[in-house]
């Protein structure tokens, strides 16, 4: 049997979670269904999805992408990243209704890069994390409670 270096199977595909509309965790499946079908390969073992025009809170149009693990995304999504093609503080309209809607915030990093602002309610299946610090596009994640790996505070 031959193993090769950087191979690995994929995982099973994450449980779905939705919200607003939008799936933020699942299966290739499931992307595809909401409308994610413009798909890259960067490489051997992930996929992007993306799926233009989308609206959240009736702001938008963003942009919209899930990373799904394997080279057919097999492993399914563990989060959504949208963004704006030209206004970096596009995002900044879900936030506020967020502000409004009594969802709690506080604010990880150091001042310099990585910094984040991490929105949560309580009793909601997701938590929204948006870039304070950024060198590209300013993105706002949408990252199911289950997901320990990404940021908290």
């Amino acid at each position: 049997m031959l193993l090769l270096a950087g191979c690995s199977p994929d995982r099973p595909p994450p449980p779905y979670v939705a919200f607003a509309g939008l799936p933020v965790s699942g299966s290739v499946g499931d992307a595809r269904r909401a409308g994610f079908t413009d798909c890259v390969q960067p490489d051997w073992g992930s996929m992007r999805c993306r799926r233009h025009g989308a609206m959240i809170y009736g702001a938008g149009p963003f942009e919209a992408a899930v990373d799904l693990v394997g080279h057919d995304g097999g492993g399914g999504f563990d989060q959504l990243t949208l963004w704006h093609a030209d206004d970096q503080y596009a995002v900044y309209k879900i936030t506020d209704v967020l502000d409004r809607t009594g969802w709690k915030n506080c604010s990880t990093g150091d001042g310099e890069r990585g910094d984040q602002i991490i929105y949560t309610h309580a009793g909601m299946p997701v938590r929204v994390s948006m870039d304070l610090s950024y060198w590209g596009k300013r993105r706002l994640r949408l990252i199911p409670d289950w997901n320990k790996k990404e940021p908290r505070c």
